[in-house]
């Protein structure tokens, strides 16, 4: 036990010790790493609340299904219902739907429109709302074929435009990602071997008296963990920054900013996934850096 505490004293005393003579390298690194992680969770944030966006519109999207002449929608309602797809139905009957149109078309004698037109010209309907965004199209075409439908309408544009966007946003940000990753790597490799350089007698004096490369060089890999540690933190608190600031903006705006402002909140897992995947990431990140830089000299 009292060797464990010896050596895990010594790894922190060493691996602060480097970071002390990092300098103004130190400051390139985390900044580069935070500004790669806050990318990253932007991004990944993004997508899930793009991704809510979806399914919300997809739940508010309404499929209006028009049955033929004769079939009455309480009667086929039950079996519409029972699709997996469905997440609620609303029978319309052809007596309910013209007296709303006639009040929407402000004609007081209902009686006299219809006397005028020969009769009701409506058909019975139901108001089909999908689980999600996904299903839509699905079951517009599962209700086409089903007997007693006469036609089946919808609008999905917008859904579709989120769909677009959604895709566009995760290629433009793999792009954004992958290069800065690669630039935070690049900076950490170069930060973590002018700190080796910088201690180079040091690491010869441990090597003449049988210091292994590994314990040598194992503080330095440390380093590049907590470069990538810090950035996350950084980057965390940036993001619940803005996160706040954003809420706190919607809120007081109207019914459909708020309406959009549900669509955005993230679940209680992801919320606790997105700092766990900032921390992943920026330890690999910092992991493959320090191991970059003291490898050329491991291998001495």
């Amino acid at each position: 036990m009292l060797g464990f505490f010896t050596k895990s004293d010594y790894l922190l005393r060493e691996t602060l010790l480097g970071l002390r003579r990092g300098g103004w390298m130190n400051w390139a690194a985390i900044s580069t790493m935070t500004v790669l992680l806050f990318l990253f969770g932007i991004s990944l944030q993004a997508s899930w609340q793009l991704e809510g966006l979806l399914n919300q519109f997809g739940s508010q999207l309404q499929v209006s299904v028009f049955l033929q002449s004769g079939v009455q929608a309480s009667t086929l309602a039950p079996q519409v219902q029972a699709m997996p797809e469905v997440a609620e139905v609303v029978a319309v009957s052809k007596e309910e739907a013209w007296e709303q149109l006639v009040k929407e078309l402000g004609i007081s004698d209902i009686r006299g429109a219809t006397q005028q037109l020969n009769g009701n010209p409506l058909v019975d309907e139901l108001k089909v709302r999908a689980r999600s965004s996904e299903s839509v199209a699905a079951l517009a075409q599962r209700l086409e074929k089903t007997p007693g439908v006469d036609a089946v309408q919808y609008v999905d544009e917008a859904v579709r435009r989120i769909a677009q966007l959604h895709q566009g946003l995760g290629w433009i940000s793999a792009g954004i990602i992958t290069v800065l990753t690669l630039t935070a790597i690049a900076v950490l490799t170069t930060t973590i071997r002018l700190i080796v350089m910088a201690r180079r007698r040091e690491i010869e004096v441990m090597q003449l008296v049988g210091a292994t490369s590994a314990w040598i060089y194992l503080p330095f890999i440390l380093q590049g963990l907590a470069f990538g540690v810090v950035g996350a933190i950084a980057s965390w608190g940036l993001i619940s920054g803005v996160q706040g600031f954003i809420h706190e903006l919607l809120s007081q705006q109207a019914d459909f900013i708020q309406f959009l402002t549900e669509g955005l909140r993230l679940s209680p897992e992801k919320a606790l996934i997105l700092p766990l995947a900032l921390l992943a990431l920026g330890s690999s990140v910092g992991l493959l850096g320090s191991l970059f830089a003291v490898r050329r000299f491991a291998t001495r």
